[in-house]
């Protein structure tokens, strides 16, 4: 079955820094918004290296924190097949459109958050934007 990303990307025109993940997982799908699985370690990084203390642990706190830190966040994917949450499994893809982001923004870094980010950015986005992208480990529970 074919699903449709379900929440828009966060961003505003002081967005510095963009952090491209996949596609929400299945816990990130039932919380309503990104990286929502209780052991994945996104908010907690994110809180590390913007020096905010505690975590946020609402969608209105986060969403202020990434914004106060001119920092977006996005998935490369529109829709997709996936089995469950597992990336490695994701077939039919439809990218997602970044020219919003980064027509309404000051976007200077893009960062992928683990391997498949990076590959779908390079394979759907590279060639039209001539943007670089790092690769970041994954923040997900699966990359132990």
């Amino acid at each position: 079955m074919q699903l449709t990303h379900p929440f828009n990307p966060i961003f505003n025109g002081k967005s510095r820094i963009l952090i491209l993940g996949t596609f929400p997982s299945v816990k990130s799908r039932e919380y309503g918004f990104y990286y929502g699985h209780p052991q994945n370690r996104f908010w907690k990084v994110v809180s590390s290296i913007t020096n905010t203390d505690p975590i946020p642990e609402t969608i209105s706190d986060k969403k202020r924190m990434l914004l106060r830190n001119g920092i977006a966040l996005a998935d490369v994917l529109q829709s997709c097949n996936i089995e469950g949450s597992r990336d490695g499994s994701i077939k039919n893809v439809v990218p997602v459109d970044l020219s919003k982001i980064f027509d309404n923004s000051d976007i200077k870094r893009i960062c992928a958050n683990g391997g498949k980010a990076h590959q779908l950015f390079m394979k759907y986005f590279y060639k039209n934007t001539e943007r670089s992208i790092l690769k970041l480990p994954s923040t997900s529970p699966a990359n132990a």
